[in-house]
């Protein structure tokens, strides 16, 4: 008889082997490269992250989007930025669409370019020449033009704020014949040449006449306009009573230091505006925005103001889906976890990191389902209780002061094996880069060995990773009850939801992006 030890008969399926080694040396799984440039574009900031700088995040990009076809190119620079209001991703996707389809290039543009930051964004890395050319070219030049000619008065004012480069560097580099002699004059007064003042839109006249005189209405131009002006408690008080919601959330600090918050009819004021439900759902508010908004405030920030964001965030998370059965949501607060969302960039680091991220979409899935099972984990399962009750903020603060460690992706499986447990769904929220058992070949990787064993207790449960971190690699390999996605948009809420419910297969998220009409 034959060894028994070597040939004996293999219970269940075949585990699928592992084809790479994440940035920690570890085992892994790599993406295919559409799934690839999916999440790299849902999740880069090009900052320095724990494991990797940004040239190497730019080089991959690049790589990525050279090697796809064109078409899905434009539909993941469209995605990108509608679906995940990303900024210098979907600019670079563009410019490197117009060196690959002008004709894509050309319909996708203004779904991308969809603000005067975005123009000057695309401008600038078409400029770099880290896409291949330093020039914009003829596509690129004539569609510029176009939305100079074409976008509102409010919209080149607000194109007009910031620098490298400016818009008048922009309108000097296009030359953008204008469609009328208001708009000719609005060109002249950007790039500082002498302009007929009548014939400028009557905002600009009116901050001219402010800033000139120091006196009378605030003027209706973009904030940043008049931050150069010296203004009093009451100019800032009436900039703040007219503000937009996001405009308010970004603001806070910068109305307490001018006094706007001291006066009490303001503070209400602006506390209303924080919580108010149609503000809100108009503004389209991401949870993220308002934890950065939270961990930014001032320490001297009145009791009312951080309880309206609080009250904020609880109303931003109403899309969070009620989730079926056994859930199980496991956030990463391993070392790695705790880089900046943003990465490290000189001046533009954000106070969110991943683990702050992990934590609260943890405590947003608590939130809509009480009975979820939350396991934040390092090497091991962290003993840390949650209530359903406290605040998502609170909750979130918690899960990420427990950040520290090196990384096992495959502890929380194991620990529900030690328990017993057969969860209907497990949600990881992770970098993916899992060493723990670097040693391990290529024979599938700890993690998905303990999944197997978790679905040999329950064939439909299914398992979700949502991936933070633009490393290319993940734990547990796509298949059909395995779901990698990525990014820190609302959008995986419902992606999660489409899944769980058989609505969505695990190829499905790069099937979202290829349905986005170009």
């Amino acid at each position: 008889m034959a060894n028994k030890s070597v040939f004996a008969s293999i219970k269940g399926r075949l585990l699928p082997a592992t084809n790479t080694r994440n940035v920690a040396g570890a085992p892994a799984y790599r993406y295919s490269d559409a799934h690839a440039l999916a999440q790299v574009a849902m999740t880069g900031t090009f900052g320095a992250t724990y494991y990797q700088n940004p040239l190497d995040e730019l080089s991959r990009t690049l790589e990525l989007a050279n090697k796809v076809d064109p078409s899905f190119l434009a539909q993941t620079a469209v995605y990108t930025r509608k679906s995940g209001h990303m900024k210098d991703m979907p600019a670079l996707l563009l410019a490197v669409l117009a060196g690959r389809d002008p004709v894509l290039f050309r319909h996708a543009f203004g779904r991308v370019v969809d603000n005067g930051k975005m123009l000057r964004t695309f401008v600038q890395i078409m400029r770099s020449g880290q896409t291949g050319r330093k020039s914009l070219g003829s596509a690129p030049k004539r569609m510029v033009a176009n939305w100079l000619n074409d976008a509102s008065d409010r919209a080149i004012l607000q194109a007009n704020v910031g620098n490298d480069p400016s818009l008048a560097d922009v309108i000097k580099m296009v030359h953008p014949k204008p469609s009328s002699k208001a708009r000719e004059a609005l060109f002249a007064w950007i790039i500082g040449r002498p302009c007929d003042v009548a014939l400028l839109p009557v905002t600009v006249q009116d901050f001219l006449r402010f800033k000139e005189i120091g006196k009378g209405e605030i003027p209706d131009v973009p904030f940043q306009m008049l931050t150069q002006l010296p203004l009093s408690t009451k100019h800032w008080a009436k900039i703040a009573e007219n503000a937009s919601w996001q405009m308010t959330r970004m603001n806070l600090n910068t109305f307490q230091r001018h006094g706007v918050l001291a006066l009490p009819k303001m503070r209400a004021h602006i506390a209303a505006t924080l919580r108010d439900p149609e503000k809100i759902a108009k503004a389209r508010v991401f949870p993220y925005q308002l934890m950065t908004a939270y961990q930014a405030l001032s320490a001297d920030m009145p009791a009312e103001i951080r309880d309206a964001l609080h009250d904020a965030m609880e109303l931003s998370v109403r899309n969070v889906p009620k989730l079926h059965g056994q859930v199980v949501v496991c956030p990463d607060v391993s070392g790695s976890m705790s880089g900046a969302v943003t990465g490290y960039r000189k001046g533009a680091t954000t106070v969110m990191r991943f683990v702050d991220v992990a934590g609260l979409v943890s405590a947003a899935i608590l939130r809509q389902n009480p009975s979820a099972t939350v396991l934040p984990f390092e090497m091991k399962v962290r003993g840390l209780r949650l209530e359903p009750r406290d605040t998502i903020l609170t909750n979130a603060a918690r899960l990420a002061e427990q950040w520290g460690g090196g990384t096992n992706c495959a502890a929380p499986l194991e620990w529900l094996l030690a328990k017993g447990r057969a969860p209907d769904l497990v949600i990881m929220v992770s970098d993916n880069q899992s060493w723990a058992h670097c040693q391990y070949g290529n024979a599938g990787t700890v993690m998905m060995k303990a999944w197997e064993k978790l679905k040999s207790r329950n064939s439909k449960a299914k398992l979700v990773c949502i991936d933070i971190a633009p490393y290319g690699t993940t734990q547990a390999k796509e298949r059909e009850d395995v779901l990698n996605i990525g990014g820190f948009s609302d959008t995986v809420f419902d992606q999660i939801a489409a899944f769980a419910t058989g609505k969505m297969g695990p190829d499905h998220w790069v099937g979202q992006i290829k349905a986005v009409e170009v």
